[in-house]
């Protein structure tokens, strides 16, 4: 493991303190004495806490939604280029305060400076790609097998939509659905993981100027904090339009239900198992480089990290030589420092579960090749720095279809490729998948529809990361959703099918005479 300096706490505080300030957030916490319900705001870098925030309870969710539906009754009668205006304003603050916020996302979520940075580009870009959809929200004339009739279609604003955030991607998820759902028309209600707070109130004060500069209506974007209870009472609101909520399987088997169950619409980003094949013609060097990434960057905590491996037996070993390898120098430490590239687990849980998944890979017969242990504890007790690790498996059993939220990859060997695709879709999960290749046949196949189960299938890069101008989302267990772009704004608007009669007659479709 190479070195990598380690932040103190009071060192972080500072940088808190200041960043919150240019953010437009101030001093956010309160007295422990102050009464009424808080969370605690932590980093996961020192282990330590910051202080408490103030929190909604269930029974102030009612308000607020009905505050955004008023300023969603507003916000539909706007012309779509002009709505535009606001997520364009919010982009130049993003621009603005890329760094701080950027900053911030490393201190509260534990991402290396690069990756935190590359989160606030990810909103940057999806609001660019919003303000030009603004001007694209068409629908279609359909041909009509009656005269003197026209049929088309028509994109209207939904309504209220509730966002459900995870940890990792604290601060792009919400900008996905909101720089969209701004455009279609409608208002948005933020519940962000409880995890992290801070970037949460950081981008509701940038949204709160953007709405100020174009006189949007107040209560238009609303940020819910809280726990359990509010995450329920947002579910449960036949207000709420459409439900966007990412986070584990388990969250999505219970929230979808309750959803469907008022008839409301559903987008679900949940969880992933994701799988790089390496062929015996692979490009070493790159897969290499590209699993790594997958693998070890944000600690192993992305949907889209990469979990296993599928490597031909002709070069596995030496596939697995080049790996270890590259685990053993990777530099491990505070996020906030230069040249680290994998910062903390982002809680104790999330510790707890590397090391029982790693317990069950080994009884399964898994061989730990590297990595495993946990480092830095001197520095924090209340930190969880760990080493990412490799097993290699002899079959993909149970542990290994199931997600564990770490960085722990399993390497598994095929002999054919048809054996190969077969092992990527043994599992439950569908998000993302990879190949790496120089068979034209193989890649072909690989993202054909005999090939990857996934939403999203590479060839010649690893599954994570994406540009906003794809869908992002999964099938199976991850839910189906899709969010980013592409036709993903349909979600957030309503279809009407339209037919005009300009004639004189009455026909009927499928020749119905009732004289």
């Amino acid at each position: 493991m190479a070195e990598s300096t380690f932040t103190t706490h009071d060192e972080l505080s500072q940088t808190l303190t200041a960043v919150l300030d240019r953010l437009g957030v101030g001093d956010p916490f309160v007295a422990a004495d102050q009464g009424g319900a808080t969370i605690t705001a932590r980093s996961p870098i020192t282990g330590t806490e910051f202080g408490l925030l103030t929190a909604h309870t269930g029974s102030d969710v009612a308000a607020i939604i009905e505050q955004a539906q008023t300023a969603f009754e507003q916000w539909r009668l706007v012309p779509a280029p002009v709505r535009g205006k606001l997520v364009r304003e919010l982009g130049e603050l993003l621009r603005e305060h890329k760094d701080d916020l950027g900053a911030l996302v490393s201190i509260e979520a534990g991402k290396i400076t690069s990756e935190g940075l590359g989160e606030v580009q990810e909103m940057i870009d999806i609001c660019d790609l919003a303000v030009g959809l603004s001007r694209q929200l068409f629908g279609q004339t359909i041909a009509t097998e009656r005269p003197g009739h026209r049929m088309m279609e028509q994109w209207h604003p939904l309504g209220v939509v509730g966002v459900i955030s995870a940890f990792n991607f604290p601060v792009a998820v919400w900008s996905w659905n909101t720089a969209l759902a701004l455009v279609c028309g409608d208002a948005v209600v933020w519940k962000p993981s409880d995890k992290t707070p801070l970037t949460a109130l950081a981008c509701q004060a940038l949204m709160n100027e953007a709405a100020r500069r174009v006189g949007a209506p107040e209560g238009l974007s609303q940020l819910l904090l809280g726990g359990v209870e509010v995450g329920e009472a947002l579910v449960d609101d036949a207000r709420v339009a459409l439900l966007s909520a990412t986070g584990s399987t388990r969250m999505g088997r219970a929230v979808a239900p309750r959803v469907a169950g008022r008839f409301g619409k559903l987008l679900l980003e949940l969880g992933g198992n994701n799988a790089a094949i390496v062929a015996p013609s692979a490009d070493l060097d790159l897969a290499v480089r590209g699993i790594v990434f997958s693998a070890a960057g944000t600690a192993g905590q992305r949907c889209t990290s990469l979990r296993r491996v599928i490597a031909h037996s002709s070069i596995v070993d030496d596939l697995v030589a080049r790996l270890t390898s590259a685990y053993a120098s990777l530099p491990i430490g505070s996020p906030l420092a230069a040249g680290t590239l994998v910062g903390p687990l982002i809680d104790a849980a999330s510790y707890e579960g590397f090391g029982k998944a790693l317990a069950a890979a080994q009884a399964d017969g898994g061989t730990l090749v590297v990595g495993g242990e946990r480092v830095h504890a001197e520095e924090s007790e209340d930190a969880f720095y760990v080493q990412p690790a490799i097993v290699t498996m002899a079959a993909q059993t149970d542990i290994v279809k199931a997600e564990t939220f770490a960085p722990i990859l399993y390497v598994l060997s095929y002999d054919s490729f048809d054996e190969a695709i077969a092992l990527q879709n043994d599992v439950a999960q569908g998000l993302s998948s990879a190949v790496f290749t120089l068979n034209v046949r193989e890649a072909e196949q690989f993202v054909s529809a005999i090939g990857s189960d996934c939403g999203i299938a590479n060839v010649n890069i690893g599954p994570s990361g994406a540009e906003i101008g794809g869908a992002f989302g999964g099938e199976k267990e991850t839910g189906g959703g899709r969010e980013s772009g592409s036709d993903a704004w349909k979600a957030y608007m309503r279809r009407t099918t339209n037919t005009v009669n300009y004639s004189t007659e009455l026909p009927l479709a499928q020749g119905v005479e009732f004289v």
